[in-house]
């Protein structure tokens, strides 16, 4: 599932290729990946964002936690990608391949492609209509995300670790990857209890999750996504993970096995000899 990195690098690559651009036509080719709101149906979900995104222009390209927001002068479009989820590019309105969501420009076709309709395209009047994004929690990237910020955070929960680190409405971003390599580089076991890290282990901890993700970020950008290739994905990022999905594999910090246990119905992977 893509994560923040994943999804910054989205809306990075993508900014200048639509932002400013008119929409002057939205098609819904498959109706399941609009989200309907309350009391709708997908199809009555989809004449609405096609009748209200036609003729808006793109001012601005965003990223809250895990979601890419398309801003206009009123209004967003928000995608969330799930599973795999992605955007190709079509140099005109001619589409091939399996498409879910057409957005026609002047010059150019953006399409949303999720082949096992996980993903999911929504029309907000404002960021307060949807639960899920006006309920995210601070930004691992950004200036407000300080040791105290996190201290404050850990102070607050009783969950183990990992667990605390996918509660999106306390910290928006981070997903099954980047928590596994976040408590790798800070040493620190998964099944620890939040509320019982010392403020030294916060200050790793804060540090782990700031350097993984802008690693990541880093990785996800070089190359850059190339839109235009309908079969890009990310590439190299098994090059940079120390923990996630190794199991029965050297730690390559202390030469310990790296183990997956299960966590919330999720796989965990850590070094048991090592995180403590």
């Amino acid at each position: 599932m893509p994560e923040l990195p994943e999804v910054e690098a989205v809306a990075v690559t993508l900014r200048p290729l639509v932002r400013g651009k008119t929409i002057r036509r939205c098609r819904i080719i498959h109706s399941i990946a609009v989200r309907p709101p309350a009391g709708y149906g997908e199809k009555r979900a989809a004449r609405q964002i096609e009748s209200q995104l036609k003729g808006r222009k793109i001012l601005e390209v965003e990223r809250l936690g895990k979601y890419l927001l398309l801003r206009f002068e009123r209004g967003f479009v928000a995608l969330h990608f799930r599973l795999d989820g992605q955007l190709v590019w079509f140099a005109d309105s001619k589409l091939s391949g399996h498409i879910d969501v057409a957005f026609h420009m002047d010059r150019g076709t953006l399409g949303f492609v999720d082949r096992r309709h996980f993903g999911r395209v929504q029309w907000l009047e404002r960021i307060a209509d949807s639960k899920g994004i006006d309920q995210l929690g601070v930004d691992p990237l950004s200036k407000e995300f300080t040791v105290g910020c996190l201290e404050n955070l850990l102070s607050s929960s009783k969950r183990p670790l990992k667990e605390f680190l996918l509660e999106q409405d306390k910290i928006a971003g981070i997903g099954n990857i980047y928590s596994s390599e976040s408590l790798w580089r800070a040493r620190l076991d998964p099944r620890r209890r939040a509320y019982r890290v010392t403020p030294a282990e916060a200050r790793r901890l804060h540090k782990a999750i700031v350097d993984v993700l802008r690693r990541a970020l880093e990785c996800c950008l070089d190359p850059a996504p190339d839109f235009r290739n309908p079969d890009w994905w990310f590439q190299g990022l098994e090059n940079i993970l120390r923990a996630y999905d190794r199991e029965g594999l050297r730690c390559r910090r202390c030469k310990g096995r790296i183990r997956r246990i299960e966590q919330g119905g999720r796989s965990t992977y850590a070094c048991l000899k090592c995180q403590k």
